[in-house]
């Protein structure tokens, strides 16, 4: 059931579209597409809706999907726990390459502008670019050392097994974070830049020449994209619970124990902050033109709709399942994915004009 609980507004802002379940509990989040969704889900399917969410196909690899499918061109790149990596048609879902024996995709894949290259991180902090039309490596570059704390006194952070935070392409330039620090590759060929000891990176996010980055303990960072200096830092003392995304002019991070901060992309001054539900472990999304759209994590999956400028409630939708992935917008569709591998979407209405 959809539940629809309206603040601020005496019309409905918003109304349920429809909901699609995919059989199995997911983590990877929506992929966007220019009309529809991508997704995969424990039991190893991968599964593309179109807008009116209607199955336009499904493929099944046999063992769960953990990450995002990652879209290349027309092709879709996707990985499973026990390490294949296949390449399938975004027409019709078909097999055209797979590799077997790989490390475990537990990163989300990253793909270059052009559609050509694929990036995969193993387990390990090994990294990979491999051709999207066949599947060969392009280069490989072997798990760097740990780096030496950022600063003597403080405790080294160990990041637990499972996922980590995708790296992301600025230009020619690879930025992953790993165990054992963030490192800036080039993407051409595989070698470093630059490192910093960055750890228990939740997530990274760019902007021309900058990339921000932001650790669980607490740190928001913005660096350069060039050689990793440090143009700002921020610290929560509470840590951070989201990955940062820039969205409505500012850069927002889940702060704990339940905050959303917006700050400011130049300076990494605090200029927002709102109370949430429960915590933002996603990323938010901006729906029409003033709302900006923040998953929250709870049971009860609350969607909360602020209003620009003033970051005041819209709304607040309840998917009766933890959102832990960024929303996905269309036009005024808004599409979620829920802990339990449903995804839900909302219309949202445009208001009358004053």
């Amino acid at each position: 059931m959809l539940t629809l609980a309206v603040m601020a507004c005496q019309r409905a802002p918003v109304e349920p579209a429809f909901q699609y379940s995919s059989d199995a509990s997911s983590r990877t989040g929506l992929t966007a597409l220019p009309d529809g969704v991508l997704l995969g889900n424990e039991a190893g399917a991968v599964v593309r809706l179109d807008r009116e969410g209607r199955p336009v196909w499904t493929t099944r690899l046999g063992r769960e999907v953990a990450v995002p499918p990652a879209l290349a061109g027309e092709s879709v790149v996707v990985g499973t726990v026990v390490g294949e990596v296949a390449c399938l048609s975004l027409e019709d879902g078909k097999e055209r390459w797979r590799l077997g024996g790989e490390p475990p995709v537990l990163t989300p894949p990253v793909v270059d502008d052009a559609g050509h290259t694929v990036y995969l991180v193993a387990p390990d902090g090994a990294v990979r670019a491999l051709a999207v039309d066949s599947g060969q490596e392009r280069w490989k570059r072997p798990a760097p050392k740990a780096l030496a704390p950022v600063e003597s006194l403080e405790p080294r952070v160990s990041v637990a097994p499972g996922l980590r935070a995708a790296p992301v392409r600025v230009a020619d330039v690879l930025v992953v974070p790993l165990g054992s620090g963030l490192w800036a590759l080039d993407a051409r060929s595989g070698e470093p830049r630059w490192s910093r000891p960055e750890t228990d990176v939740v997530g990274l996010d760019s902007e021309r020449d900058t990339v921000f980055v932001a650790t669980r303990p607490g740190r928001v960072l913005a660096l350069s994209v060039n050689d990793g200096s440090t143009r700002w830092e921020q610290r929560f003392a509470d840590g951070v619970t989201g990955p940062p995304a820039r969205a409505l002019g500012a850069l927002w991070v889940g702060a704990g124990p339940s905050s959303l901060v917006g700050l400011s992309t130049s300076e990494g001054r605090e200029v927002a902050r709102v109370a949430l539900p429960s915590p933002l472990v996603g990323r938010v999304q901006v729906g029409l033109e003033d709302l900006l759209l923040v998953p929250t994590s709870g049971h009860e999956g609350r969607l909360v709709a602020l209003k620009a400028p003033g970051w005041t409630p819209a709304f607040t939708v309840r998917a009766d399942t933890p959102l832990r992935t960024r929303p996905v917008v269309r036009g005024p569709l808004v599409f979620v994915l829920g802990l339990d591998g449903r995804v839900l979407a909302w219309r949202l209405r445009v208001p009358p004009p004053a």
